[in-house]
């Protein structure tokens, strides 16, 4: 029990590792946005999390990670979950979710 819960908090691969990975959605067109719903299985709930990704004018992809707290029973209720969310995120923030992290700004 505590080699799962310290090889999870220190991201090693464990049995844990291969119970994560869950196939992508269709993509949910909305606003010149694509969502993307990717949520992470969790012994058997799932989190809601996946990608924002906007083409820009120049042919270059933005790309955004958007994972939330949540987990829900289902599949399909995650999926939904994750595309109002990143809706009202979309709607919230623009374009400035591509901007870079000034914490991150010691690290370049």
């Amino acid at each position: 029990m505590f080699k799962k819960l310290f090889s999870g908090l220190l991201g090693g691969a464990g049995a844990g590792a291969s119970e994560g990975g869950t196939k992508a959605a269709e993509p949910v067109e909305y606003k010149e946005y694509l969502i993307v719903s990717q949520p992470d299985n969790q012994s058997g709930q799932f989190r809601v999390s996946g990608w924002i990704r906007k083409l820009d004018g120049e042919g270059v992809t933005h790309e955004h990670r958007f994972e939330r707290s949540d987990i829900l029973p289902g599949r399909e209720a995650c999926d939904a979950m994750m595309v109002a969310k990143a809706q009202r995120f979309i709607d919230e923030v623009g374009e400035e979710m591509f901007t870079a992290d000034p914490r991150n700004a010691s690290e370049t």
